[in-house]
């Protein structure tokens, strides 16, 4: 991610945290929590164009009314405080892909945001001479099969380093880089799913991370703001004393099966996923540089969810 994408990025989370707090502290007690990542967010919001701040603003404003319609224990007035967080950075690595925690301490309940500017990008992880995939992913350490296809590539990728060689410039890196890449890891996927049947689960929970949360994605060019609902274990949604959500978040039912894996029709540079329950996704690799380097990134992308994912459109104001 360039570094303005990155700013874009942080500045729109520090619009929705503050959107959060305007709504809500005029029904309830509610406070933002200081860390480290609200001092960074609020230093990308300081050097966007007054334009930009605007732009922020109305895409979370329009979209607001319905998290908290989704969430009555958010405005639920019970005289306790209603708290507002940004993660830390290093919570993704861990499996926890939500950008802003809100919680109610008294009553041991919290919901999380996921917050994304025109993009819907699930990870960008990599594959490299040294990152085992399998064991960041699904725990289950690479083979040696797999190191075996892969070592000539990335020994071949660490002598182009070395010369100061361009992508531009490597001949075929389609068919001698891209291709046999996906293909190893097309093979170490199926190698692992013969034995350890969890790995379709264990693959999307990497991806989508472990606890529950909206993900919300703003669409700047179509002037609409998304909300996708990813209840995996059923703690959202949940009722107030007095109010019950207009809108019913189902839970989502993780895979049990692959499908299939193979490369996208026409394709060299990425490969999709079919899994059961609805779930597809695809693989795209790329270099993340202009110089040669031996590792390479992976775009993943949803193709298909479960219908049990809400997608809500909310039209910017």
């Amino acid at each position: 991610m360039s570094t303005r994408s990155n700013d874009q990025g942080r500045a729109y989370e520090y619009a929705w945290i503050n959107t959060l707090y305007k709504t809500l502290h005029e029904i309830r007690k509610t406070r933002i929590i200081n860390n480290s990542s609200l001092d960074a967010n609020r230093r990308a919001w300081s050097v966007m164009s007054e334009e930009i701040q605007a732009q922020f603003e109305i895409s979370a404003d329009s979209a607001v009314d319905t998290v908290l319609e989704l969430e009555p224990l958010m405005s639920e007035n019970d005289g306790d405080e209603l708290l507002l967080e940004f993660q830390k950075d290093n919570a993704g690595t861990k499996g926890d892909v939500r950008d802003i925690v809100i919680k109610r301490n008294d009553i041991h309940w919290e919901v999380g945001l996921s917050i994304k500017h025109n993009h819907e990008a699930v990870k960008h992880s990599r594959l490299s001479h040294g990152l085992d995939f399998g064991k960041e992913w699904f725990e289950i350490p690479c083979s040696k099969e797999y190191w075996n296809e892969v070592k000539p590539i990335f020994d071949r990728l660490k002598t182009e380093k070395s010369k100061g060689t361009k992508w531009s410039e490597l001949n075929n890196k389609e068919g001698t880089v891209y291709v046999p890449l996906l293909q190893a890891f097309m093979d170490e996927v199926n190698r692992v799913y013969t034995s350890n049947k969890d790995i379709p689960k264990k693959m999307i929970e990497y991806l989508i991370g472990t606890s529950d949360y909206y993900k919300v994605v703003s669409r700047d060019g179509k002037r609409l703001t998304m909300i996708h609902t990813f209840n995996l274990h059923g703690t959202l949604n949940k009722s107030s004393k007095i109010k019950v959500s207009a809108i019913t978040v189902p839970i989502v039912e993780l895979p049990t099966e692959l499908v299939a894996l193979k490369f996208k029709a026409g394709s060299a540079n990425t490969v999709e996923m079919y899994l059961n329950n609805g779930w597809q996704l695809s693989f795209r690799i790329h270099n993340a540089s202009t110089k040669v380097e031996p590792s390479l990134k992976f775009d993943v992308q949803f193709i298909g969810m479960p219908v049990s994912v809400l997608n809500i459109e909310c039209k910017w104001k």
